[in-house]
């Protein structure tokens, strides 16, 4: 059963198409200070975001495992991602597993330390918990629209006729 209803829905910004919500997610992730490669879903149908509550969903398509290079771990992002957000922290989170010896571990809370100390914890709803580098998590912007920003301000010369 989805936690996303139309009570829901008409309480929230919802967005559609993955590019809309692949710069939504990132969006999200930015203003409550969390890096903006932990969301790394594909193919996402519907994005929403009910500020007042603090509630987001994420819905892609199928299924998707990705590989978090830098730290050699696999996670798992359900078609349905839901959690609760504010600054420095995700928590009551649902549709999202990572993979530890032979068992897919589900994923409850994300939160950085505050002061920063460039960690960045994943607790699981039994209350273990594993601490990682923020840096593992992040993705360098995507620099074709920076560079179609530089390219349209860039001076034009004119010559007189």
């Amino acid at each position: 059963m989805s936690l996303v209803t139309e009570d829901v829905k008409g309480r929230a910004e919802v967005y559609h198409g993955d590019e809309l919500c692949q710069v939504k997610s990132k969006e999200l992730l930015k203003e409550i200070a969390l890096p903006n490669g932990l969301l790394p879903l594909k193919d996402m149908e519907e994005c929403g975001y009910d500020r007042e509550r603090g509630f987001v969903w994420l819905k892609q398509k199928k299924s998707y495992t990705h590989k978090f290079e830098k730290i050699g771990k696999l996670v798992s992002y359900a078609p349905e991602v839901t959690a609760h957000v504010e600054h420095g922290k995700i928590s009551k989170l649902t549709g999202v597993k990572t993979k530890e010896l032979l068992l897919w571990i589900t994923l409850s809370d994300i939160y950085v330390d505050d002061p920063p100390t460039g960690k960045i914890t994943f607790k699981t709803p039994a209350g273990l918990f594993r601490s990682f580098p923020v840096s593992a998590f992040e993705i360098e912007e995507d620099s074709k629209e920076s560079r179609r920003v530089h390219d349209a301000a860039a001076p034009v010369q004119v010559k007189e006729v």
